[in-house]
């Protein structure tokens, strides 16, 4: 039953966009989804370190999961805001591309992007008082039975390994669907690029985090924290593999 309505969920996505997340996995190889608790159902929160936009690829073509991505509002404001966000802050800032590269690549990256980004139906996130939009638009996604997709990493130095911290606003949305009477479950999860290993963790409620922690920051940085634990857990795996195949060989 929760499959079916899974499928139901995930169905709304256009024709075109499905048929062109196929063309995708030529570039996004399929990983392999763990889980140290429940499968994600629908209905909940989920985090994740940002690895580039492998981790949200990988999420969107292979999870088959009812989903909807929060993103920076400029890459969901038109071709023009999409191109200068993306070629001076996403290649240039974060990923240290050169800005002439970077600019360059655009021209061709940022219509394709820009065509992406309308098929996913992407949630806006904004840094003042229209955040209230984002809260209510993820609130109505929640309540459709969709999962709401957060990649919280703070990213000034790039996309680290070991991340250097969550910019805190999926706590003030978690708290306001309690507010609204969901107690909504909480998944923290980390995208391993070389192992192809998406690892996520047991769902905890955001009720039970706001009796354990007493601000907003602590809850941020407990779950930042939790994503870190699960990073090293992928690469302790990764080790655990070579070892065995090295055994294996021998």
């Amino acid at each position: 039953m929760e499959k079916t309505k899974d499928k139901q969920v995930i169905s709304k996505r256009k024709w075109w966009f499905r048929c062109l997340k196929k063309m995708m996995k030529v570039r996004y190889k399929k990983p392999e989804f763990k889980y140290l608790g429940e499968e994600i159902s629908t209905g909940g929160l989920i985090i994740s370190n940002h690895e580039g936009t492998d981790a949200p690829m990988s999420f969107e073509i292979y999870s088959g999961k009812p989903v909807r991505f929060w993103g920076a509002y400029q890459m969901n404001s038109g071709l023009v805001k999409m191109y200068k966000y993306q070629s001076k802050v996403y290649f240039h800032e974060k990923k240290h591309w050169s800005l002439f590269g970077a600019r360059m690549f655009c021209l061709i990256a940022s219509p394709l992007t820009n065509l992406f980004y309308k098929g996913l139906n992407l949630i806006s996130t904004y840094p003042d008082g229209r955040f209230k939009t984002t809260i209510k638009e993820s609130l109505e996604a929640i309540k459709n039975g969709e999962n709401i997709v957060v990649f919280p990493e703070k990213s000034d130095n790039g996309y680290q390994v070991t991340l250097d911290g969550f910019y805190g606003g999926f706590v003030l949305f978690a708290e306001m669907c309690k507010k609204n009477g969901i107690d909504l479950p909480i998944y923290v999860s980390y995208f391993n690029k070389q192992s192809k290993v998406y690892l996520v963790d047991a769902p905890i409620l955001y009720s039970t985090l706001a009796k354990d922690y007493a601000t907003r920051e602590e809850i941020t940085k407990k779950l930042c924290d939790r994503c870190n634990e699960l990073g090293q857990m992928t690469y302790k795996m990764m080790e655990d593999d070579n070892t065995t195949k090295q055994s294996v060989e021998k």
